[in-house]
């Protein structure tokens, strides 16, 4: 039988820039992330350059009539939804950008694309006085310190001043600025973005990571963005959607070619597409454990087996057992079945393991006394440990630090990358003992070995 064909639709977004031969940042970059957002990318490329991981080695500006071609043939035939820019080259191009703008019926991102991470400048000095008409026709705009000195005259070194910056893009007709503090040093390790309108403004914050993989990160924000306003998000949402998939895209980045790599930009779709066989490989582990009946080593508060996918980073990202595994007359059953964000304590240790040993995607508490050690002692596998009697006021103050500080102790101390973690316990904390894998079958053979070698001891 013939079978009919589904149509679906999704809302087409353009980018109008460059193309990076590299493929890391520039057209390919928006086009790569506007797929990731359940978005149709069409592309108007104004200019092709040859470049790597290293750097930019020249530049190919089109002519004019080949960009208005290209702008032609998507326009004629395309419902746009959103729309963003990026690299421009000249200022010949950027006018003739603007001039598409002042006629566009959806929302318009500029990235006003100067320099390039690598150093290279990427607007020639007489294109930078033409932004000031893009700006002004912009929904939002989001540039980097260096763009907003440029931009504006101001270089924002705190939150202060980004927000000056900021306001002075909405003076200049912009909806709103987005002012990325990637750049602009502080002192808490935390990366403050922040967002300014006519009416308000608002601060958006995240880890610093220290990565120099960045290549493509502001291609990725703005194109994210733009995809989220395609599908109708309100700026706030789209914003915070687009800086949480920069945020993972730069903390898992692409380890190719000779110089730092780039962002990955697919990484929160490959991180989605990893949930279910996450929790099968739990589902798995769990039916493996009770068919051994490893009751000898399960805790008096219970056992839980956690899955994180590989790009997880809250425990809202890792699957576990919904009320945990417990003895039953007949050996071990777990409460109820495996879900997302099951788990708060082990899901939390996992994560934090993941920090110093990014492959470690499944954990296990177990129990912790003087015949496990024994059990540990005689498996001769790398195990770590903390005392929570060294751990700073600071800390106990904040229980969701807890399990921070402890696994960098136990990795930091140890004698290489451990199997298993020992948390000797306090007054009212019980002893446990954590075991680390990479695959949930992994996980299964270290906790059924460990409960063979303590029937031995």
């Amino acid at each position: 039988m013939t079978r009919r064909p589904a149509p679906v639709s999704p809302p087409v977004c353009l980018t109008i820039a460059t193309s990076d031969s590299g493929g890391g940042a520039g057209i390919q970059a928006d086009l790569k992330t506007m797929e990731a957002c359940d978005a149709f990318g069409t592309s108007v490329v104004c200019a092709t350059t040859a470049q790597n991981t290293q750097g930019v080695e020249s530049v190919h500006v089109l002519p004019t009539g080949e960009i208005d071609a290209q702008y032609e043939a998507i326009t004629t035939d395309f419902d746009l939804a959103g729309v963003k820019t990026g690299m421009l080259a000249t200022g010949e191009v950027v006018a003739r950008v603007t001039e598409y703008a002042r006629d566009l019926d959806a929302p318009l991102v500029v990235d006003p694309v100067m320099v390039a991470a690598s150093g290279d400048r990427l607007l020639e000095s007489g294109g930078e006085a033409a932004y000031e008409d893009l700006v002004a026709e912009a929904s939002l705009v989001t540039p980097n310190a260096d763009e907003c000195a440029v931009l504006t005259g101001i270089e924002p070194t705190d939150e202060a001043s980004a927000r000056e910056v900021g306001e002075e893009l909405v003076e200049m007709g912009a909806d709103a600025a987005l002012v990325k503090g990637g750049h602009v040093p502080t002192d808490d390790e935390t990366v403050r973005d922040i967002l300014v309108t006519a009416d308000e403004h608002g601060t958006f914050e995240h880890p610093r990571i220290e990565s120099e993989a960045t290549h493509g990160s502001g291609c990725t924000l703005s194109s994210a963005v733009a995809a989220r306003l395609a599908h109708g998000d309100s700026l706030d949402a789209a914003v915070e959607a687009g800086l949480s998939l920069m945020e993972r895209a730069i903390r898992y980045p692409l380890d190719i070619g000779g110089g730092p790599g780039a962002v990955h930009h697919l990484a929160d779709l490959r991180d989605r597409a990893a949930r279910e066989p996450t929790a099968e490989a739990v589902a798995n582990c769990v039916e493996r454990l009770v068919e051994r009946n490893v009751a000898p080593i399960l805790p008096e508060v219970g056992m839980n087996v956690v899955g994180a996918t590989p790009y997880a980073e809250t425990p809202t990202e890792t699957a576990a057992v919904e009320g945990r595994i417990t003895r039953t007359m007949s050996g071990i059953q777990p409460n109820r079945g495996v879900r997302f964000g099951a788990s708060s304590h082990v899901a939390r240790f996992l994560l934090a393991a993941r920090e110093f040993h990014s492959e470690y995607r499944f954990a296990a508490n177990c129990r912790f006394d003087d015949r496990i050690e024994a059990a540990l002692d005689d498996l001769d596998w790398a195990v770590g440990e903390y005392d929570r009697s060294e751990e700073p006021e600071a800390v106990k103050t904040r229980e969701e630090s807890t399990m921070g500080w402890g696994t960098r102790r136990a990795f930091e101390t140890g004698d290489g990358t451990p199997v298993a973690i020992v948390d000797r316990g306090e007054v009212g904390t019980e002893a446990m003992t954590k075991l680390l894998a990479e695959d949930g079958e992994t996980l299964a053979e270290r906790l059924t070995v460990l409960c063979d070698a303590l029937e031995s001891v």
